[in-house]
């Protein structure tokens, strides 16, 4: 009898066991990953050593299991960028231009100014880190854009060409995808639990060697260091809350994966401290609670859905009190302080006043930009939110419903290549096209703001016939054609000319 209890009391350990395992996994897949998984990836053999990311109170530090657990999912991305026919013009103004145009003048002698220069092709290299067992990755923006060719290596040296998914400059992330099945990937864990003084490990492929890892530990959060830009170059809508750490990273590190000692994904490793571009002291990471909203956004929507306060601020911790003086700031204030409002914004709307100091977004303290950004980044458009302000030395709460930009609650879509050129266009109509002797082609019916604008002297009318030398028929040919490229040669004619003009271009690779 005694035996027999022994037996039962050992079966229901290893049941409980295993269903807290797999409980686990289920709820942070299912909350978190682009895809649902119901068991842990096979690089994560010795899921016993999951927990709390620290390892146990007072037990030495074992990296050896999380290395394993890791590297599998951690890949060597490599870019390969065309040679590229770039603008190179000064800004000389030829002196028969305002009588012929400059189009015929380079029809007839070649272009002016600088003319335009052949680059040589460009190849670079990073790190990614698998996300879903079908293969989508994360990485960072800057490893891949303007790319024409991506692939991503295994640690089994296993190789695929990539797609870009989609991007976004302002948070200096990017998804890619491969063609393949069962993969190894990384479990999230979440950044806001991180602790300064935790063991955290950094994996990626540095300097062109294999996979390669190092240790630290966290060293400060919610760094701000000026290095993310927007789609427009400015810094006004770019994030920045980094994980600071002490482990190396080097030069092709950018993309990969910082983990705790679970194993588990806390950050994407993007940047160093360096006054020489190479390891001196310290490395910085996106932390993974922003890198889960942005990834699962751009895979779903092509874009990142942002909730916008519309509110302007300055972080006046950050300022002397000279400084806050130029600014009108009060020299008492030490945060979040409200310069301006959007009309019409979601902050004014909630009752939120040009003076309040942010203090709280949801019950968490924020007490600098980046760590406000940080926890907005959470939220999409129409999130209702709870931000406390303090007024005059009183703390308010008021419930605030986030905007996109352009101040409604609409899905924010992606804006493609095609959109870029900044024009209405329609398939040219085929007995029109018959009477101009043309198989087909696509008449630019008006010029809006964008590359045809700004980088060209084309006119209304314009039909578009060929793009890099191939045919251009229809309105989806000419979409088709341009796909993701940056630089491209539009060819066509005008309406009683025969002779075809040619317009190179290059179009801006940032998402909206």
């Amino acid at each position: 009898m005694k035996t027999k209890n022994i037996f039962f009391t050992v079966l229901i350990s290893a049941v409980t066991t295993l269903g807290v395992i797999f409980g686990y996994n289920a709820y942070t897949h299912n909350s978190n990953n682009p895809n649902f998984q119901s068991v842990l990836p096979s690089n994560y053999k010795y899921a016993g050593f999951l927990d709390s990311g620290n390892g146990p109170t007072g037990a030495p530090v074992d990296f050896t299991q999380a290395a394993a657990a890791a590297i599998p999912a951690v890949v060597h991305i490599k870019t390969l960028t065309n040679a590229k026919t770039v603008n190179n013009n000064l800004p000389q103004q030829n002196p028969f231009s305002d009588l012929f145009g400059d189009d015929l003048l380079n029809q007839l002698f070649g272009q002016g100014g600088g003319g335009r220069q052949r680059m040589l092709p460009e190849r670079a290299s990073g790190s990614g880190v698998i996300i879903s067992d079908d293969g989508y990755i994360v990485t960072n923006n800057h490893v891949v854009a303007g790319a024409d060719k991506v692939t991503v290596t295994m640690s089994d040296r296993k190789t695929y060409t990539a797609k870009v998914i989609a991007a976004d400059p302002a948070y200096d992330l990017a998804v890619v995808k491969v063609d393949a099945k069962n993969l190894p990937f990384l479990l999230y864990g979440n950044s806001k639990d991180t602790k300064i003084g935790q063991w955290v490990l950094a994996i990626g492929y540095p300097l062109y060697l294999d996979a390669t890892v190092t240790a630290g530990i966290i060293s400060a959060k919610s760094r701000y260091l000026g290095l993310n830009h927007d789609k427009k170059g400015g810094q006004e809508m770019a994030v920045e809350s980094y994980l600071q750490t002490d482990a190396a990273v080097n030069p092709g590190n950018s993309g990969g994966a910082l983990i705790n000692t679970s194993g588990q994904l806390i950050g994407i490793n993007s940047a160093i401290a360096s006054p020489t571009g190479y390891y001196s002291g310290y490395s910085y990471a996106i932390p993974v609670d922003i890198v889960k909203k942005v990834v699962n956004d751009l895979i779903k929507y092509g874009s990142v859905q942002r909730g916008f306060l519309g509110a302007m601020f300055i972080d006046a911790s950050r300022l002397t009190d000279d400084q806050k003086k130029a600014n009108n700031v009060p020299v008492s204030a030490d945060g979040i302080y409200i310069t301006n409002l959007v009309q019409d914004g979601a902050a004014k709307q909630a009752g939120i006043q040009v003076g309040d100091e942010i203090t709280k977004i949801n019950g968490v303290t924020v007490s600098s930009g980046s760590e406000l950004q940080e926890q907005l980044s959470s939220y999409r458009p129409g999130d209702k939110i709870a931000v406390t302000v303090n007024r005059n030395g009183v703390e308010k709460t008021m419930n605030v419903t986030l905007k996109n930009n352009a101040g409604n609650y609409d899905i924010v879509k992606p804006t493609t290549m095609l959109d870029k050129l900044g024009a209405d266009l329609q398939t040219l109509d085929p007995k029109k096209a018959k009477d101009l002797g043309l198989s087909g082609g696509v008449v630019v019916r008006k010029i809006n703001e964008g590359a045809l604008n700004d980088q060209t002297r084309m006119r209304d009318g314009f039909i578009i016939t060929k793009v890099n030398g191939k045919e251009v028929k229809t309105l989806d040919d000419l979409k088709n054609l341009i796909g993701n490229q940056t630089d491209i040669t539009i060819t066509g004619v005008y309406p009683g000319y025969n002779e075809p003009f040619e317009y190179p271009l290059t179009l801006d690779d940032s998402p909206e």
